[in-house]
C-alpha cells in the first residue's frame, strides 16, 4: 500500500501518461491494483451483531419509513439508550440514509443517543420545570439533586409532562411520579403509589348503549348529513385549540376524494393541559366511537391516534381496550393504528403531528395546501382533537339543544378546563363555556389556595397571554379574549396569586418555547432565544421587545412562534411593577 504522497507502483503520471493510450490503461490498472490491496471499506460499516440484535427485536415488525419512530422507540425501551451501532443497523434494515434516522432521533427529547465510547446512564430522572410545578417546588428539588446527584443515574429538565394539577411531577425512567422528594429519586424509592384511576372496558362500554350509534350509522338509520348538521346547531368546535367548528371541518374531508385519514391529537404538550388524559383515562371507548362515526361520516379508511409520550400508563390501557376493540369486529374495515409521541411540543400543531406519524421530524408544513386537502401520507386528512370526538356520541344521542345549552352567557357547550397553580382544589373541571376566571375558581376549585390571593391568570396556558384578576369577569371562550390579545386555547387555566412574580412567570414560559422551537424558521428560532435573554434582564427594554413580539407574529410560520410573545407583551401591557420589583433588592 502507497504512502501519503507517493506513487503507487506501475502509476504513471496524468502528464506522462496523457499522450499516449497505453499509459492511461496502464493508469487505470495501476488504480485498481490499488484498490484491491485497501484493507478496509470506507464510510461507517454497520455492526453483523447489532443487525442480527435489532432482527429479533424488531422481527415480527414492518419496516415501512413511516415507523421509524415506533423502531426508535422500541430499541431505547430495550436498551435503554440509542446507541450509533443501533442507529446504524437500523438504518441498513430500513434501507434508509443513517443521517435521516440520525436527524429524526436528535430531533425528538425523549430518545437519549449515546456516542460511541461513552458509557449509558442507568436511567433518565426528568423533572418537569414547567411554570406549574416551578410553582410546586420542582426548582427545590432540582437544586437537591444537582448539589447531591444520584449515582448512575442522570438528572435533567423537562417540559409539561401533563399532570400540573398534582405537580411536582418526575419521570422515574418510564415511570410518571408524583408528590416525591429528592430523596426518594436519590435513594430509587419508595414512591408514593401511582393513583389508580378506574374506566369502562368494552363489556361495560357495549351494556350502557355504547356503539349503537355506530350501527344506526352503519345501517343508513342515521344519516351523514344529518350528523354533521346536528354538529353544527351543538355548535362542537375543535377543543384542541383553534376552536375550528367542527362541522365546517367534516364537511370539508368528507367532499375531498379518497382514501382519506383520520388523525387525532392526544398529543397536549400545552404547559398546563392535562385534560385528554382526563378523558381517556375513565373512558376510552367514548373517544373510540366518536373516532369511528367521524370516520364513517367523512369516508377514512383508517385512523391514526398520536398519543403524547409522557402518558405510558395511558397507552397500555388505549392499547388493550383497541385490541379488545379489533377482536369484536366492531371497527369494520377501518383500520386504526396507535402512534406514539417522543417529547415534541410542537407536533400538538397538526402538521408537524402528521410529519411525526410519517415517522419524520415534527416540522410545521407551510400551507396552502391545507392538511383537509393534503395530509397525511399527501392525502385529504381530518384532525380532530380527543375531547371533541368524546361529545360526538353524546351530542348525538342527546340532542344539539342539550349540548348547546350546557354552556353559559349565550355560549354553547361544556368545557374541561385544567386547572393549576393557586387554588385549593386543582384539576379537571367540567364548566360551561362562557364561565368567568372567577366563577371556575369559586364554584369549581373551592376557591383560592390557603393564604394566597387572586392576582393574575393564565386563560389558555402558556401561549395565551396572562391576564390580571381586574379582569376576571370576561366569559372564557373562544374570541372573547382577543382584545386583550389572548386567547383560552385548549382552556388550560394557571391561576398566580400575590406570591407569584408574573415577569418571573413570563420568563419560564419563554424559555420553554425557546427550547421546544421546531427550529425551521428564523423569527420563532432566534426570537425566543433572544425573548428569553432579554426578559432574563433585570431590567427589560419595552421598545426592543415589542419590536421583537411583531417580528415573530407576522412572520413565524406557525403558531408557537406567532404565540410566544403573547405572556411577555401581557406583563409589558398588566404587570409593569413585576418588572420593576425584580430590579429591587
Amino acid at each position: 500500500m502507497p504512502q501519503d504522497g507517493q506513487k503507487p507502483s506501475g502509476e504513471n503520471t496524468p502528464h506522462e501518461n496523457t499522450p499516449h493510450r497505453p499509459g492511461r490503461r496502464a493508469g487505470r490498472d495501476g488504480e485498481a491494483g490499488a484498490r484491491r490491496a485497501r484493507a478496509f471499506t470506507k464510510g461507517r460499516q454497520v455492526d453483523p451483531k447489532a443487525i442480527a440484535e435489532l432482527d429479533w427485536l424488531l422481527e415480527d415488525r414492518a419496516k415501512s419509513r413511516d415507523l421509524l419512530i415506533e423502531h426508535l422507540h422500541a430499541i431505547q425501551d430495550h436498551y435503554g439508550h440509542l446507541s450509533a451501532r443501533h442507529l446504524a443497523a437500523l438504518a441498513h434494515l430500513m434501507r434508509l440514509p443513517m443521517a435521516e434516522v440520525y436527524e429524526v432521533a436528535t430531533f425528538y427529547a425523549h430518545f437519549d443517543l449515546v456516542k460511541e465510547g461513552e458509557t449509558p446512564p442507568t436511567l433518565t430522572i426528568r423533572i418537569c420545570d414547567s411554570l406549574s410545578c416551578r410553582m410546586n417546588g420542582a426548582e427545590a428539588i432540582l437544586a437537591d439533586l444537582e448539589a447531591d446527584p444520584p449515582r448512575g443515574r442522570r438528572v435533567v429538565r423537562a417540559p409539561c409532562m401533563g399532570a400540573c394539577d398534582r405537580g411536582p411531577v418526575v419521570a422515574y425512567g418510564r415511570i410518571q411520579l408524583t408528590g416525591c422528594t429528592a430523596e426518594m429519586l436519590r435513594a430509587g424509592g419508595p414512591f408514593p403509589p401511582p393513583e389508580d384511576v378506574p374506566y369502562d372496558g368494552l363489556t361495560a362500554y357495549i351494556e350502557g348503549g355504547g356503539y349503537a350509534l355506530l350501527r344506526d350509522l352503519r345501517d343508513s338509520r342515521l344519516i351523514a348529513d344529518a350528523v354533521i348538521q346536528q354538529l353544527g346547531e351543538a355548535g362542537l368546535r375543535g377543543l384542541g385549540g383553534a376552536g375550528f367548528p367542527t362541522d365546517r371541518k367534516w364537511a370539508l374531508v368528507r367532499a375531498q376524494p379518497g382514501p382519506k385519514y383520520l388523525a387525532i391529537n392526544a398529543d397536549e404538550g400545552e404547559p398546563g393541559t392535562f385534560k385528554d388524559r382526563f378523558y381517556m383515562e375513565r373512558d376510552p371507548h367514548r373517544l373510540f366511537e366518536g373516532m369511528l362515526i367521524a370516520a364513517t361520516v367523512t369516508g377514512c379508511q383508517e385512523i391514526y391516534l398520536y398519543l403524547r409520550d409522557e402518558y405510558p400508563h395511558l397507552r397500555a390501557i388505549i392499547a388493550a381496550e383497541l385490541h379488545h376493540l379489533r377482536e369484536s369486529g366492531i371497527p369494520g374495515d377501518i383500520q386504526i393504528h396507535l402512534r406514539r409521541g417522543a417529547g415534541a411540543y410542537i407536533c400538538g400543531e397538526e402538521s408537524a403531528m402528521i410529519e411525526s406519524i410519517e415517522g419524520k421530524r415534527g416540522l410545521p408544513r407551510h400551507r396552502p395546501p391545507y392538511v383537509a386537502e393534503k395530509g397525511l401520507f399527501g392525502r385529504p386528512t381530518l384532525v380532530n382533537n380527543v375531547e371533541t370526538l368524546f361529545w360526538v356520541r353524546d351530542i348525538l344521542q342527546d340532542g344539539p339543544d342539550w349540548f348547546a345549552g350546557l354552556g353559559r352567557r349565550g355560549h354553547k357547550g361544556i368545557r374541561a378546563f385544567s386547572v393549576s397553580g393557586r387554588v385549593r382544589e386543582p384539576g379537571v373541571k367540567l364548566a360551561p363555556a362562557g364561565i368567568t376566571a372567577r366563577e371556575l375558581i369559586e364554584e369549581f376549585c373551592g376557591g383560592m389556595a390557603e393564604g394566597h390571593t387572586f392576582k393574575a391568570y393564565l386563560p389558555g396556558g402558556a401561549s395565551g397571554g396572562i391576564l390580571p384578576a381586574s379582569l376576571d369577569d370576561i366569559p372564557l371562550d373562544f374570541g372573547t379574549l382577543v382584545e386583550h390579545d389572548s386567547f383560552v386555547g385548549s382552556h388550560a387555566v394557571i391561576i398566580l396569586s400575590d406570591k407569584d412574580n408574573v415577569a418571573d412567570a413570563a420568563l419560564n414560559l419563554m424559555r420553554f418555547f425557546a427550547e421546544e422551537s421546531c427550529g425551521q424558521c428564523t423569527p420563532c428560532r432566534l426570537g425566543t432565544e433572544k425573548a428569553a435573554a432579554l426578559m432574563a434582564e433585570s431590567d427589560w427594554d419595552a421598545a426592543l421587545l415589542g419590536d421583537l413580539a411583531q417580528a415573530m407574529r407576522d412572520a413565524s410560520i406557525c403558531g408557537l412562534g406567532q404565540a410566544a410573545p403573547n405572556p411577555m407583551t401581557s406583563v409589558l401591557t398588566h404587570f409593569p411593577e413585576d418588572i420593576r420589583a425584580r430590579r429591587e433588592p
